[in-house]
């Protein structure tokens, strides 16, 4: 990925400053959507015990670790990356979430962010080789690779067979992980595009995906983060897929709900942003 310098985060906001103990105070909170353990210097020794060569020195790796999400939730999505990139594995799911985020609302032109979200399947694809038993070494793979799907077209995507590696590791994800609400979400979307792409029949027979189902994992995720934006709005989104028109006050009024949220962080204000900006 080129060194320049990327578009800024248009929202700082100092209460999503998390200096010092802060970060483990609010962990939880931030991270109640993708269930990142807290990266101390236990948790950090236990990944370098079960692959030895990503590191030496658990109590700096965690500080190192620790300091890039602070990067993530302030906003400073490029040095999050930058940080995260330098821990290799241990630092993919920080470094793939920071840069993905950045591409989703920040990046302007279309081929770069597709660039941008092949590099993060690459970098998923090494993580998961690395570190296995890291169930958001599978999700961050899902997610990476959705994003890609979306934006080189379902229908490319799925003739790629992304759709299926995509369901691969949301499952493998929610197996190791059962109440994990963003996989739960792109699950639930997994089903949606699909059956918006290719129709109920078609969609259940060749990808077993259905409207059901797609309902079901989306409103599960919500009835575990109901403060999340995100959650809200993909909610609204996988109705639309659907639906279209049918479920219009539905869609609208999940929009608003993720628009009136307060962000806990520099991710869930640029949700909160983009749900405001379809209301408006």
């Amino acid at each position: 990925m080129a060194k320049k310098n990327w578009a800024a985060f248009p929202h700082k906001n100092k209460a999503h400053d998390f200096a010092g103990d802060k970060l483990e105070k609010n962990w939880a909170k931030l991270h109640a959507g993708d269930l990142e353990p807290y990266p101390d210097e236990k948790h950090v020794a236990g990944l370098l015990k079960a692959n030895p060569k990503l590191g030496k020195d658990p109590a700096g790796i965690a500080a190192q670790l620790q300091d890039a999400w602070r990067d993530f939730h302030r906003g400073d999505f490029q040095q999050a990356y930058e940080a995260g990139t330098a821990l290799k594995a241990i630092g993919a799911s920080v470094a793939i979430k920071a840069a993905g985020i950045h591409a989703t609302y920040l990046v302007e032109d279309d081929d770069a962010r597709t660039t941008r979200y092949e590099d993060l399947v690459r970098m998923s694809d090494e993580a998961l080789v690395a570190l296995p038993d890291l169930a958001n070494s599978h999700y961050r793979r899902a997610y990476a690779m959705g994003r890609l799907s979306q934006s080189i077209s379902i229908a490319k995507a799925l003739a790629q067979g992304l759709a299926g590696k995509v369901r691969e590791s949301l499952d493998a994800t929610l197996k190791m992980a059962p109440k994990h609400a963003e996989a739960m979400t792109a699950l639930g979307l997994y089903h949606a595009e699909i059956v918006d792409k290719v129709g109920g029949m078609l969609a259940k027979l060749t990808y077993g995906a259905n409207a059901a189902d797609a309902e079901k994992h989306l409103k599960g995720a919500l009835k575990l983060t109901p403060a999340s934006p995100i959650a809200w709005i993909e909610y609204g989104n996988g109705l639309l897929l659907l639906h279209g028109d049918k479920r219009e006050d539905d869609v609208a009024e999940a929009f608003d709900k993720a628009a009136k949220l307060k962000p806990l962080d520099a991710m869930e204000a640029l949700d909160a942003n983009w749900a405001r900006e379809q209301i408006e």
